[in-house]
């Protein structure tokens, strides 16, 4: 029996080491890689040689969508398991945009986990029906990649000058930005717009 090499990406550490004893149960999967960062998954892969990355999607340094992007632009024969605690249907959407294999939320049995690496390893997609449900009747988000971004970066409270100076916009493109980002929302204000985007799961 060929043994299937795992990456484990999930930022806490009680959680991730669960499902790595959990998963190293299983006869045919080794967890080869562990990381509690987004922006440590590429590197981790390319040094085990992994067949599956298995990405939580709330991590620091970077999303666990964004870690599927470039997983997959860098290394496009590992499969991609994403799963989060956040049903959010815009997540499943982006994930599987990013060239994820596979979508779960995170209360799956962990004999349905390995399950799902085994089918994603045979070239089967595998997603969580209701979640497909719920992103078919939620439609796809109307906000452009800018949007999100000066969107996202608006989050912690930041004023138009800072989010200028983080993402090298002028405060006016910012402006705009914002205002564009609240109206296709039908938000009050930008506050608003952040938690209706985070809620969908668009952020």
């Amino acid at each position: 029996m060929s043994m299937i090499r795992l990456l484990l990406a999930e930022d806490q550490s009680m959680v991730r080491e669960a499902l790595a004893a959990l998963l190293g149960l299983e006869p045919d999967i080794e967890v080869v890689a562990q990381v509690a960062r987004g922006d440590e998954v590429l590197a981790a892969a390319r040094e085990h040689e992994v067949d599956v990355a298995l990405l939580d999607i709330e991590m620091p340094g970077m999303t666990g969508i964004d870690a599927a992007a470039e997983l997959h632009r860098e290394l496009p024969g590992v499969k991609i398991v994403v799963v989060t605690t956040f049903g959010r249907p815009g997540y499943l959407r982006r994930a599987m945009e990013s060239g994820a294999d596979a979508f779960l939320v995170k209360d799956a049995p962990a004999s349905q986990l390995a399950q799902v690496v085994r089918k994603v390893l045979t070239g089967e997609r595998v997603i969580d029906p209701a979640l497909a449900a719920a992103a078919l009747a939620d439609g796809a988000s109307p906000l452009t990649d800018r949007e999100r971004e000066v969107l996202r970066t608006a989050a912690d409270g930041s004023t138009n000058a800072e989010i200028a100076e983080v993402l090298h916009l002028s405060r006016g493109t910012v402006r705009n930005y914002l205002s564009m980002a609240i109206q296709k929302m039908a938000a009050r204000n930008r506050a608003e717009a952040v938690r209706m985007a985070r809620e969908k799961g668009w952020l």
